[in-house]
């Protein structure tokens, strides 16, 4: 069962247990440059409005009705990340265009760890983008459907699917049980509150930020894949959102140059959970700014390199030095 609520996805699983729930909500942030230099995580600058495509069908393309879903409204080359909160564990799968966020490989509804293809909420509080390495990520920014710039396209040659393609299974409640009830750890992360063909967007490779994939730390067979809830998230272009929702389209975000001389902070993540390995055709996707080089010979607006000044930790240490005495 989805619901939602507050601009969020509520996946629910009564039938599992009272407590086998997932929110994940999808936050505008800054676009980081694309300039091949290690960036920390940008800040969350509130939720993108979401909507039923049910309620705007008669406005959306058949597909996206075949689909169902939700959609939400980006400006071209804007960024997202995803998050996620949970006190059941419960393992997420995140595609764009129908392309594994984590694994890179095509879309199945079933998880996989060789590799693994999923992620682990509460473990994970959020996904910035395609995993690329070890600890890498390329953010995901949005991009008009059948310009060769989405990751789906790349890896693919074809604009078909566009989107985010999400499906949520809980941990199997008597694994659950047997864990003893895992206690309450998670901490809500830190929120401070163009023109497109048509109105089908995707997901494009962006700048490169420090994060973090983390492994399963229970393994496949305790996620009840018997009780899954999947969610097609549509991304329309906000020059359009009016025209098909009659509701204004947020502001556009400001540039990372912009916020990073206004002394805003920037974040860091710790732990010390192990990562997944980088998927290596994510690693072989071509950045945004160096496809819209190779496809107009102009450089990508607003990708000024920024050196942030101000980084706030996020997380904590979980064990204690031994020190000598």
């Amino acid at each position: 069962m989805i619901e939602l609520r507050d601009n969020a996805l509520l996946f629910r699983f009564p039938e599992v247990h009272p407590r086998a729930t997932c929110t994940i909500d999808f936050q505008r942030t800054l676009r980081i440059p694309d300039d091949n230099r290690e960036y920390p995580l940008p800040p969350g600058l509130g939720r993108f409005p979401v909507e039923h495509v049910d309620d705007h069908a008669a406005r959306l393309p058949q597909s996206w009705r075949r689909h169902g879903g939700v959609f939400i409204p980006m400006y071209r080359a804007e960024a997202l990340w995803i998050d996620f909160s949970s006190h059941y564990p419960c393992a997420v799968k995140i595609a764009a265009g129908k392309i594994d966020a984590v694994s890179g490989r095509p879309w199945t509804n079933r998880l996989s760890d060789d590799p693994q293809d999923y992620v682990v909420v509460p473990e994970q509080p959020w996904l910035d983008g395609f995993n690329v390495s070890d600890d890498h990520i390329r953010q995901f920014v949005a991009m008009p459907m059948g310009e060769g710039y989405t990751a789906e396209e790349q890896l693919t040659g074809e604009a078909r699917h566009g989107g985010l393609q999400i499906v949520v299974y809980p941990m199997k409640a008597e694994i659950y049980r047997r864990l003893g009830e895992i206690p309450d750890e998670y901490e809500e992360p830190l929120i401070m509150y163009s023109k497109s063909p048509g109105p089908e967007m995707g997901m494009a490779p962006g700048g490169l930020m420090k994060q973090k994939i983390y492994e399963d730390p229970y393994g496949l067979d305790c996620w009840d894949q018997e009780h899954g809830s999947r969610c097609f998230v549509h991304l329309v272009d906000s020059t359009l959102y009016q025209t098909i929702t009659g509701h204004r389209p947020p502001h556009e975000p400001p540039s990372a140059s912009q916020y990073t001389q206004a002394g805003l902070p920037w974040f860091d993540y710790y732990s010390e959970s192990g990562a997944v390995k980088g998927a290596a055709p994510l690693a072989g996707l071509t950045g945004l700014a160096a496809k819209t080089i190779e496809k107009s010979g102009e450089p990508l607006p607003d990708n000024t390199p920024v050196e942030p000044e101000t980084v706030q930790v996020l997380g904590g240490r979980q064990t204690v030095r031994e020190g000598e005495f």
